[in-house]
């Protein structure tokens, strides 16, 4: 594998779209987009802004889909930001927890944990 990010798609697994649609897009500010669905499976589907054309780049989508609940941390993204305590500030407003305040890690810069509406555990990640 080269040195270039490997990351090219994630997915959130979520039970209530909307209120999930409406956590994130206040807490980025961001506008989620439809997707259609991809298989024959019923699902919905909403992206977040991405261009996965661009070597590096990646993106993602919420996820509601039968079999799949959401919650649980076993997989934690971690969205960019150019100051995380920002995001953070607006975490409790949209319904999220935060799990632990903005930290540092050192020459990796800082991070938030956060828990959405859904339960899942996200990170946001900035230098500053």
């Amino acid at each position: 594998m080269s040195a270039q990010n490997p990351v090219v798609w994630f997915e959130i697994y979520v039970d209530d779209m909307a209120r999930a649609s409406r956590f994130y897009e206040q807490v980025l500010e961001v506008t989620l987009a439809d997707m259609p669905s991809p298989t024959d499976e019923p699902m919905i589907m909403k992206s977040f802004p991405g261009d996965m054309e661009t070597k590096g780049a990646a993106s993602g989508s919420l996820v509601k889909m039968d079999g799949f609940p959401a919650g649980g941390s076993g997989t934690i993204v971690y969205f960019h930001s150019t100051d995380c305590s920002v995001e953070q500030g607006r975490i409790a407003g949209a319904g999220g927890k935060v799990l632990q305040p903005k930290t540092s890690l050192g020459e990796h810069g800082f991070m938030v944990l956060a828990e959405d509406t859904e339960g899942n555990t996200f990170g946001i990640h900035s230098m500053a």
